[in-house]
């Protein structure tokens, strides 16, 4: 995988191509040594005929061994990660260039200087542009993945090659040391190639998943935050001639990791209590170490009266004060290790943010204020956005399995089925148990009470909660709300349980039918005058992505959300309630994915308003906050999206465009559920043709692909989105994203509509954003492959399926690009379009032998090294795509 050194070029994407390069030829050298010169050539054959012959490529995998051919899959595999790494650390370099930019050129799009001078020419009072940054209320939620493909030991070797690559960056390197870079590189590239793509150990746990979260706060959101924080105290400064108060927190982070519980029986009460202990270990320790280092920096001899009054009359008086705080750190540490609790430990923010507040201002009033804006400030603002938890931990489950636990309750105290109880009696029943505080079925939820284990589990959930530190938890969020009794009953359970302060409850619509009632739910719920009086004039509703594109395709559910999202900010305004968001997007398009001013900006008006939560999901994580630089980016970004959608909102579209776009929908949902939904030969084409079934053993996450145990159906309802999409994106043909959309868009065209379409796309923000991912998607698409898998694995007689989506693909890419007149897919984006360009042909021998692998595998049954042969395949599938679902 050869290639040159770096060139300087005035190019911008130059540098990157040179890296690309210089890491090509590292992997080259790698494989000759590592496997010897027969296998490189092998490797050199199969490159040059990926990029000129199709044919003659298919021909010379068939001709190798199948250990060879997988060692040739490896190889790209590792060339397409060394590929992103370059890529990550280009967009790193890349920013910098635009902050460097002090001649007046362009400044970067999103970036707060780009951001805020555009709010203040359309009319933006400055005073205006800081009250609403400084009581922003953003929430990034992570998410484990089910389908977590990278193992951490090789992302952390990723980080590595780019800080090595950052380093290279240097003009001022010596000879000696540009040449310890580059052994430095080929040593990281040579103990990845040497590394395992199967973790040992076994599958993975929830305390894995757990770890696993929390090192991204470790490793670079514990620096990313107060760094993006100073960014933006200067850019407020600069547009506003205010600063941004230190208890300012417009970013904060939560988690689901060890609180997910909906489908997944690994995630017990006793994980939830030990993934909430660990977040605060992490976060003791983490401010153990800056207080340390704070301790050493404030040397100074003197101090304000009000300091000296507290620690005595010392020679240094912030580290006799700053030792205390340490000390208490450390036996915080200690008590969470031990999993015990008392007095002296830290127990809320407050407690930790006194002493640092004065020093502050003893340092401000002894003419220090300089030292008082550095690591003091710094660990301050880490308070406000970490408090003593990192994460608030949201627990979620299933509204069925909490109307089956108050049955079984009601039953066990004698007050009939709640089970067999329509809504109002329900509600009446919820009304009445809730006026006493839940007293009347406390007894109920005792240890000794005889359930069946599933009603246990609930109970034990929210028993467990209120033995939690105050601030350890979130939200409760439920899945498959339909109706207000399902909320109700939450606040039931919690009452009895204990939970005080008690938690937000969310309730999560993500079927098209729960979004179309998502609005008439919430008028139901805010009806209630308890229920009112208890949110405190907050609500938080959380809307899904995932499932919604799952039942009804992607154009659909789109719409659904948008409505749906209409709907719910109509209700709670009229009853004067503010409304929170939660947006459960996933990492790919089909799942809500997609660049985040993009998404944000295209919300129907008054949907962001000044808050918004969103789901960051598995290795979603890592793009967006693995290396500090894109994590300063991506939240940048967050932040200027959000200030924007919220004092500039989108025009409300017009009523034509809307009927326009109900008809889409309506066409669109129609041909893709009479497909995937309708016909038992597309979902026997289904099994055959994707390695979902294979990739479900590998255990390479803990949540089961199925949101019930399977009963033999393998019905595409009971399979979750996640897997659903991840299969159809290793095959290549990226169906969940496009299927309906060129039915939709097709007959809009033959009814003579198309001038109305490419109307709708030039001035309305929601339909150009969706059709451009759209688009996006159908660019990574390969008939060409999906039909390899089809002569590889696919019965003869379900061909003709194959060949029908292909069609469907083909028109679909036909109308997206009469309706946006763009000559080719993704034009608009030259430089997606040529790494998509680069990356297919690394990508097409990976997808070859794994179909060799899957047919090997489903004629020889459980092989421990097939398995593994195939996690290397969907490895190098999932590089080259950038996702995995």
């Amino acid at each position: 995988m050869g290639g040159e050194g770096r060139e300087l070029s005035s190019d911008r994407q130059q540098p990157l191509r040179d890296d690309i390069r210089l890491l090509g030829t590292l992997l080259g050298e790698t494989l000759r040594a590592q496997e010897g010169p027969r296998l490189y050539e092998a490797v050199e054959r199969v490159r040059a005929f990926a990029k000129t012959d199709f044919a003659a490529l298919d021909r010379t995998l068939q001709e190798l061994q199948l250990e060879d051919a997988l060692t040739v899959a490896r190889a790209f595999a590792h060339f397409l990660s060394l590929a992103n790494i370059a890529e990550q650390h280009h967009r790193v370099r890349r920013r910098r260039d635009y902050e460097r930019t002090t001649d007046g050129g362009a400044l970067q799009r999103g970036s707060f200087q780009d951001s805020f001078s555009r709010l203040l020419a359309a009319g933006v009072t400055p005073d205006a542009l800081h009250g609403h940054v400084r009581s922003l209320q953003i929430e990034l939620v992570l998410t484990a993945h089910p389908t977590e493909i990278v193992r951490r030991t090789m992302r952390q070797k990723a980080r590595h090659i780019a800080a090595l690559l950052e380093r290279g960056d240097r003009p001022d390197l010596t000879p000696a040391e540009r040449a310890d870079v580059l052994d430095s590189l080929r040593r990281e590239v040579t103990a990845a190639w040497r590394t395992s793509e199967a973790r040992a150990g076994g599958a993975l746990t929830p305390g894995d998943e757990v770890r696993g979260g929390l090192v991204v706060i470790e490793q670079t959101l514990w620096d990313a935050v107060p760094q993006h924080l100073r960014a933006l105290d200067r850019a407020l400064r600069e547009a506003t001639g205010r600063a941004l108060p230190v208890e300012a927190a417009p970013i904060r982070f939560g988690s689901w990791i060890g609180g997910d519980r909906d489908g997944n029986p690994n995630v017990t009460p006793a994980v939830t209590v030990q993934a909430c202990l660990l977040a605060r270990w992490m976060a003791a320790d983490l401010y153990w170490r800056e207080i340390d280092a704070l301790r050493s920096e404030l040397s100074m001899r003197d101090g304000s009266d009000e300091l000296q009054a507290r620690v005595g009359n010392v020679s240094e008086p912030y580290r006799v004060l700053l030792k205390e705080v340490r000390d208490r750190l450390a036996y915080t540490r200690d008590c969470l290790g031990r999993g015990s609790f008392d007095a002296r430990a830290y127990s809320q923010p407050d407690e930790l943010l006194e002493p640092l507040q004065l020093c502050r201002r003893s340092l401000q009033q002894t003419g220090a204020d300089i030292v008082a804006e550095g690591r003091l400030l710094d660990v301050m603002r880490r308070v406000a956005c970490f408090g003593l938890s990192l994460v608030r931990l949201d627990l979620r489950q299933d509204a069925r399995r909490h109307a089956e636990a108050l049955d079984a309750i009601t039953q066990h105290l004698g007050l009939g089925s709640y089970a067999a109880w329509d809504e109002s009696e329900r509600r009446a029943f919820l009304n009445r148990a809730s006026q006493d505080e839940g007293r009347g079925i406390a007894a109920a939820l005792e240890p000794n009470v005889p359930f069946p284990a599933a009603v246990r589990d609930v109970i034990d959930t929210f028993r467990a909660a209120a033995t939690l530190p105050q601030g350890s938890l979130g939200a409760y969020v439920i899945s498959m709300a339909s109706n207000a009794s399902d909320i109700l009953a939450v606040e039931l359970l919690q009452l009895a349980s204990g939970i005080r302060p008690p938690l937000r409850v969310v309730p999560l619509f993500e079927t098209l039918s729960d979004l179309g009632r998502a609005g008439a739910s919430m008028r139901d719920l805010l009806g209630i005058d308890w229920y009112r009086e208890r949110c405190g004039g907050r609500q938080e509703v959380m809307i899904g992505y995932s499932d919604s594109a799952k039942d009804g395709g992607r154009l659909a559910a789109a719409w659904a959300l948008y409505t749906g999202q209409e709907d719910i900010v109509a209700a709670c305004a009229a009853r004067a309630v503010h409304l929170t968001l939660f947006h459960g997007r996933g990492g790919t398009v089909d799942r809500g994915g997609g660049p985040a001013q993009l998404a944000i900006q295209s919300q129907p008006p008054g949907s962001v308003n000044g808050s918004l939560r969103v789901t960051e999901q598995g290795e979603a994580i890592d793009a967006k906050f693995g290396l500090l630089g894109i994590a300063l980016r991506t939240l940048e970004e967050y932040t200027t999206a959000t200030i924007t959608a919220t004092l500039e909102p989108a025009a409300d579209p017009e009523r034509r465009w809307r009927d326009r776009m109900q008809r889409l929908a309506d066409t669109s949902r129609a041909a893709y559920r009479d497909l995937v939904h309708g016909s038992p030969e597309f979902t026997a084409y289904f099994w055959a043709a994707t390695p979902e079934a294979e990739i479900g053993q590998i255990k390479i996450g803990t949540r089961p692909a199925r949101r019930m145990p399977a009963d033999g159906s393998r019905s595409v309802e009971g399979l979750r989105a996640i897997p659903w999409v991840f299969a159809w994106t290793q095959t290549r043909l990226m169906l969940p994203a496009w299927l309906g959309v060129g039915e939709a868009l097709e007959e809009a065209v033959r009814d003579g509509h198309l001038d109305e379409l490419t109307e709708m796309y030039d001035a309305w923000p929601f339909f150009r954003a969706t059709l451009d991912l759209i688009e996006m998607v159908l660019a990574k698409a390969s008939p060409q492959i999906s039909e390899r898998y089809d002569r590889g694995l696919v019965p003869e007689q379900l061909w003709p399926v194959g060949e029908d989506l292909r069609d469907r693909l083909r028109r679909t890419v036909a109308a997206v690009l009469a309706v946006t007149r763009h000559t080719e897919l993704v034009e608009h984006n030259p430089i997606l379009r040529r790494s998509i360009d680069v990356r297919n042909p690394y990508v097409d021998p990976i997808n070859l032998v794994q179909i060799e692998i899957l047919r090997r595998l489903r004629r020889a049954g459980e092989d421990a090294l097939l398995r593994d042969a195939l996690l290397v395949t969907v490895n190098g599938v999932a590089a080259g795509m950038r996702n995995t679902g």
